[in-house]
């Protein structure tokens, strides 16, 4: 159960790299003392001087919000794909697979165009 707690802390945190701007102050220092901390609900508590319960419920509403927002904009998937085709094109350069990845990245251009547009 560990490692599924550390990767929802990951999760969250990266989501809040997209989105932390838009909660509210008191839901983005629960979550960055929950992520950035690895704060227990009991220590965010003590430490905000609120109940656990409202550092729980802090918590649920920044994540449910961050998570609406992807649903909605997707920026964290996009950037992830970005990213990951970026990759692959710099290690097809890296192998001097030119071609390949001239490819990869005239997809990648095509992919932004048509997202940027809604095609």
């Amino acid at each position: 159960m560990a490692q599924e707690d550390l990767q929802k802390k990951v999760q969250l945190a990266f989501l809040s790299a997209f989105y932390g701007n838009l909660l509210t102050e008191k839901q983005r220092r629960v979550l960055s003392l929950h992520c950035e901390e690895d704060m227990s609900l009991g220590e965010i508590a003590e430490e905000m001087g609120i109940s656990r319960q409202a550092a729980h419920e802090a918590l649920a509403r920044a994540s449910a919000k961050m998570a609406e927002m992807e649903a909605s904009l997707g920026l964290a998937a996009r950037y992830r794909r970005m990213e990951s085709g970026l990759g692959e094109a710099l290690s097809l350069l890296r192998g001097r697979n030119y071609h390949q990845a001239e490819q990869v990245i005239e997809a990648l251009l095509v992919w932004d165009q048509e997202d940027q547009h809604g095609l």
